[in-house]
């Protein structure tokens, strides 16, 4: 028996996108999945040839619905679920390339001072003090 539709939350899932039902349905709710340029509901029914997109942290899948499934196998068979946009893998890996490359956060100097700036601070308000 093949399936005509299938939920949304249930193919993001066994497309693994996310790991559990529960995260793909809070991701759909918080709009990062669209359905053919709409913004969906979790329960949002699925068919062959529908465009998704879908946010997940900084970057942006563009896919085609190819096959129909709401159960998660190996990555393997979730690979074979959808097709990727050419266009958007290729600005997802450059994006993934600049975040990769940018430099780390570094300590600037500010937050809590040190004890032996404590020690200068308290100086200068004695000497203002008196």
């Amino acid at each position: 028996m093949t399936q005509t539709s299938v939920r949304l939350d249930k193919y993001l899932t066994a497309a693994r996108f996310f790991k559990t039902r529960a995260l793909a349905a809070q991701a759909i709710s918080a709009g990062k999945v669209e359905v053919n340029g709409i913004r969906a509901k979790p329960a949002k029914s699925l068919a062959v040839g529908d465009r998704l997109r879908v946010r997940k942290g900084p970057y942006e899948f563009l896919l085609t619905v190819r096959l129909l499934s709401d159960r998660r196998g190996p990555p393997a068979t979730a690979a074979t679920l959808y097709e990727e946009d050419p266009a958007g893998k290729a600005t997802r890996e450059k994006l993934a390339h600049q975040l990769r490359i940018a430099p780390s956060p570094t300590y600037d100097g500010r937050g809590r001072p040190t004890k032996r700036d404590r020690r200068e601070l308290d100086r200068l308000r004695d000497d203002h003090a008196d």
